[in-house]
């Protein structure tokens, strides 16, 4: 073998190092933007215990479970904020009529992506998840894509939504509430989430853009049937 093949070689090498690892970055991080609707070949129905778990955050629940809408996402992806008016007007119409549930998914590319998810996380432990949840992406403005810790910011509206500050900061800090974002984690990234939002609709990754004319059309087709 040649001087100069062995060289070719050793470059072609790293060269195929170096895109692997990048194609691996993808996958694991994505870049925090809305996911292009599922192909054929990716519709398939998610594992269950990855999908909802008993400890999920449910902000609507039907009896029949005939929908079930699952959002994994981040409180600081504009998408996110831009899908959540979207998500809102289906709540408040379809209002026990369907399953609606959000996963935690900050993405590492966001600065207080996982701080706010612990803030929602810690506001559930006194039952306000809801109201933090509504408060994180109506304020989403003032605090997004800030290259600084927003804490002060969440700790006021912690304050101004009459929650237990001493509980709230505790429960802010408590490994068991980062353990609780990463197991929402864990299981996006077991279901194949790569950016956020990403919603699974019956089990499926949503095949159309969360939008409500779409939501909506595919909700009555189902509670038609």
């Amino acid at each position: 073998m040649t001087t100069n093949l062995k060289i070719s070689l050793g470059i072609g090498a790293v060269v195929a190092l170096i895109l692997a690892l990048i194609v691996a970055a993808v996958v694991m991080f994505g870049d925090g933007r809305a996911q292009t609707p599922a192909t054929d070949s990716t519709a398939r129905t998610a594992p269950a215990q990855f999908l909802v778990r008993e400890d999920s955050h449910r902000l609507s629940t039907a009896a029949d479970g005939k929908v079930t809408l699952v959002e994994f996402l981040d409180f600081e992806c504009e998408g996110c904020g831009a899908v959540f008016p979207h998500m809102e007007r289906i709540r408040a119409e379809y209002a026990g009529r369907i399953n609606l549930v959000v996963r935690y998914f900050p993405m590492p590319g966001h600065r207080n992506a996982d701080l706010a998810a612990r803030v929602a996380e810690a506001a559930a432990r006194q039952g306000e998840f809801e109201v933090m949840y509504t408060r994180l992406f109506e304020t989403q403005t003032q605090w997004g894509e800030a290259s600084e810790s927003k804490e002060a910011f969440f700790l006021d509206l912690a304050e101004r939504a009459g929650l237990d500050m001493a509980a709230f900061k505790r429960d802010l800090d408590a490994p068991a509430t980062a353990e609780r974002v990463r197991k929402d984690q864990g299981d996006g990234l077991a279901l194949g989430v790569q950016g956020t939002p990403t919603v699974f609709f019956n089990g499926s990754p949503l095949d159309v853009e969360p939008s409500y004319d779409n939501l909506k059309a595919k909700i009555d087709a189902v509670l038609r049937s």
